[in-house]
C-alpha cells in the first residue's frame, strides 16, 4: 500500500521507504499526537521523533533494533509524555530545541540549534529552529538526495496554518517568519510535511495560502 499518513490511535502505523530511510508514522494519546520513527536503512540505526505518549506502543513499534536517539520537537507536554520511559527502556540519547530544553522534565543530552546536523545512521537531517508555538520548536529537515523533501513540522506548521501562538501577534509574527524563510523559501513545493498533530501535507498545497495566514494573523 503507499504511503498516505492517514493514522489513528490504535490503529497500525504507516510505513514510507525511501531509498536510504525508513519513515513509520504512528498516533498515539488522547490527543492524537503523531511520533515519527525514523530508521536508516543501511545501518538499522533509529531515531524517534516525539515520544509522546503511549510507551508499550512506541516500545512496539521501535522493536528489537533499539533506538538510538529520540528528538522532542518542542516543550509542550503532549509531544514527551512518554519521554521517560522510552528513554529507560532503550538508552536512548535525548535532542530538543536548546531553548526548550528547560521545560521538559527529562535531561537534555544534545541541545539544537538552527542548522545543527542530525544523524540517523548514515542519513544526515537538519534543525531548523522556529520561533513562536514554543520559544525552541524544531523542525527537521531531509533532502532526500533520490528524491523529494521531507520535513517534520512538530506543531509549528499544519495543513491551514502554522502552529497555535496563543492570539500573541509578537508570537504569530515570529513563526510565520521563520515558516516562510526557513521552510517555503528553501524548500521546494513537493516537500512533504509531517505534523505534530492530524494529516500530512506538502508545501505545495499550503504555499498559496500564506497571504491568507498572515493577513487573519493565526
Amino acid at each position: 500500500m503507499p504511503y498516505t499518513g492517514d493514522v489513528h490511535v490504535g490503529g497500525p502505523a504507516d510505513v514510507r521507504e525511501t531509498t536510504h530511510l525508513t519513515i513509520a508514522k504512528i498516533a498515539v494519546g488522547n490527543i492524537d499526537n503523531n511520533a515519527y520513527l525514523l530508521r536508516c536503512r543501511a545501518t538499522g540505526e533509529q531515531l524517534l521523533i516525539d515520544a509522546a505518549d503511549e510507551p508499550e506502543t512506541l516500545l512496539g513499534l521501535i522493536g528489537e533494533g533499539g533506538l538510538a536517539a529520540v528528538l522532542t520537537t518542542h516543550q509542550h507536554w503532549d509531544h514527551w509524555r512518554a519521554l521517560a520511559e522510552v528513554v529507560a527502556a532503550t538508552g536512548a540519547r535525548t535532542l530538543v530545541g536548546r531553548a526548550d530544553a528547560e521545560g521538559i522534565p527529562v535531561p537534555t543530552d544534545v541541545p539544537l540549534d538552527d542548522g545543527d546536523v542530525v544523524r540517523v545512521g548514515e542519513v544526515e537531517l537538519v534543525a531548523r529552529h522556529l520561533v513562536g508555538h514554543s520559544p525552541g520548536s524544531i523542525a527537521l529537515v531531509y533532502r532526500d538526495p533520490l528524491g523529494h523533501p521531507h520535513v517534520f513540522t512538530g506543531d509549528s506548521l499544519f495543513p491551514g496554518g502554522v502552529g497555535n501562538t496563543q492570539k500573541d501577534p509578537q508570537r504569530f509574527a515570529s513563526l510565520i517568519d521563520d515558516v516562510e524563510t526557513k521552510i517555503f523559501a528553501e524548500l521546494p513545493d513537493d516537500t512533504w510535511v509531517y505534523p505534530g498533530h492530524g494529516r500530512d501535507t506538502t508545501l505545495g498545497a499550503e504555499r498559496p495560502h500564506l497571504p491568507e495566514w498572515r493577513n487573519r494573523g493565526w
